[in-house]
């Protein structure tokens, strides 16, 4: 069940990145374009541009920690691995990440809502929008810790599944 739902949401998280890099490619092309060919720039292109740069990256790295893609040094959880202390390894790693997680989701939230009614200069939207990205990306990561971690539990081998769709 949590499978199926964390499948679906890989889709979504990929196509996302996907459109939102376009999306930021096309937005600082045609600001390269009009700055330098006609002596204009549009204030809102590299806001656009650099607040899908965060969107991307956070939601990005759910998606790589929903791949066990994340760079790791795994010299010795692949030396003990099948073993009581790969095991313990494993659970010590589940637990950094748990904390990460919490630290994420609270500071998170925290700077969303102070946020609230600061207003960027070019498109003059609140800022909690921005924000907002970064507790939407804790709670990905988090539901991706609970299946790893019940994958531990129940001694299924993490896999690394392919990150296209």
């Amino acid at each position: 069940m949590l499978d199926a739902i964390l499948g679906k949401v890989r889709s979504v998280l990929y196509w996302f990145s996907f459109v939102a890099m376009m999306i930021m490619l096309i937005t600082i092309f045609m600001q390269v374009i009009t700055r330098y060919g006609f002596g204009y720039t549009a204030q809102w292109s590299e806001e656009v541009a650099r607040y899908l740069f965060v969107y991307v990256v956070f939601l990005g790295s759910a998606l790589i920690m929903g791949e066990s893609g994340h760079l790791a040094v795994e010299f010795l959880p692949n030396h003990f691995k099948g073993t009581l202390v790969g095991k313990l390894l494993a659970a010590l790693s589940l637990i950094c990440g748990y904390l990460f997680v919490a630290i994420l989701l609270t500071q998170g939230t925290k700077m969303t809502k102070t946020m609230t009614f600061q207003t960027s200069p070019g498109m003059e939207i609140s800022m909690s929008y921005i924000y907002a990205v970064i507790p939407i990306s804790a709670v990905l990561m988090l539901l991706y810790l609970i299946r790893d971690t019940l994958r531990l539990f129940k001694g299924v081998p993490a896999k690394r599944e392919e990150i296209h769709s």
